[in-house]
């Protein structure tokens, strides 16, 4: 199985390149971008050693799959997707922070609370919850946006606006197009049997209008439970059977690595990315309903290619 983990493209029309954690971004004349989904993985903002096959393509397809069901909502970044690992689209000023949406208590949030922190980004949280509990309400706990091995920021509405980082108006708007995509977002994943337990927005402008970025709803940006066997498990403290990245960062903290200064990641042999990659497929098909086939014929250099000829071919229309 292959998994493309680095791509060096000079694309029609190509200004400049960013390379984040998870995809490259080429920047095509003024207005466009063209986002290169890769198998790359990261975890507490590290990126880890080896690729997950299948990975960039899955967070591709749910991501597009979810900027066509919101476009009624906000309008959004993309324009065409040539490659299964390729989104073509607007080129966006992006907001300085992220818009973390939450509708239940976990996973970080939950580490915190349980370690008695009550208030989250200026929110103040009940006292008395119980891990995977829902919030009366999904709550915004936004953050930073962190520059390359750097971590990802709390901050809250209140500092947001007294910063300057965004003004009161826009921050407020965009506030209430999270809170709509996440509104959305569960009620696609509840015809699926699933529950949208977090997610995060990234936002931009172009030409003064908001636009919605990034990626949507995949498993690297929300976490998701089976909806069957929640109330269960729930009832008895029981884990929850869920569908994010966080069995992945679970594994990191079982084997000792946090992305804290001096720690080692742990080894990741084949069978632990196997593993991962049938739990993206998993969320694949769960998400969209659509079996997701395999590609295993192709090789690094050709699918190389094939993204190469796809993404050029499209941009020579526009």
């Amino acid at each position: 199985m292959t998994a493309l983990t680095s791509t060096d493209y000079h694309f029609l029309n190509q200004t400049a390149v960013y390379h984040g954690k998870v995809r490259d971004v080429y920047f095509i004349g003024d207005n466009l971008l063209a986002m290169v989904t890769t198998d790359r993985i990261s975890a507490f903002d590290v990126i880890l050693p080896k690729g997950i096959p299948f990975k960039g393509q899955i967070l591709n397809g749910i991501a597009n799959k979810f900027l066509d069901l919101t476009a009624d909502i906000v309008p959004n970044w993309k324009l065409l997707t040539p490659d299964p690992m390729v989104t073509i689209g607007l080129r966006c000023e992006g907001y300085p922070v992220e818009m973390i949406v939450r509708g239940y208590l976990c996973g970080s949030a939950w580490r915190a609370y349980k370690a008695g922190a009550r208030e989250m980004c200026g929110v103040r949280l009940p006292d008395g919850m119980r891990e995977n509990e829902a919030f009366p309400t999904p709550i915004i706990t936004p953050t930073t946006k962190a520059e390359i091995g750097e971590h990802d920021q709390d901050i809250s509405r209140e500092e947001i606006i007294a910063k300057g980082l965004v003004p009161a108006d826009e921050y407020e708007q965009l506030e209430r197009y999270a809170l709509s995509l996440f509104r959305r977002g569960q009620e696609v994943a509840a015809k699926q049997g699933l529950i949208l337990v977090d997610t995060k927005y990234e936002f931009g402008r172009h030409n003064g209008q908001i636009i919605l970025m990034d990626e949507v709803h995949t498993p690297d940006s929300s976490r998701y439970f089976y909806s069957e066997g929640y109330e269960e498990r729930f009832r008895q403290g029981l884990p929850q059977k869920q569908l994010s990245k966080e069995f992945v960062r679970e594994w990191l903290m079982q084997n000792g690595f946090q992305g804290k200064a001096g720690q080692t990641v742990p080894e990741m042999t084949d069978e632990i990315v196997a593993g991962i990659s049938n739990r993206y497929i998993e969320l694949y098909e769960h998400i969209t309903g659509e079996k997701f086939v395999k590609e295993l014929s192709l090789t690094e250099a050709e699918l190389t290619e094939r993204i190469r000829t796809a993404t050029d071919n499209a941009l020579a229309t526009l």
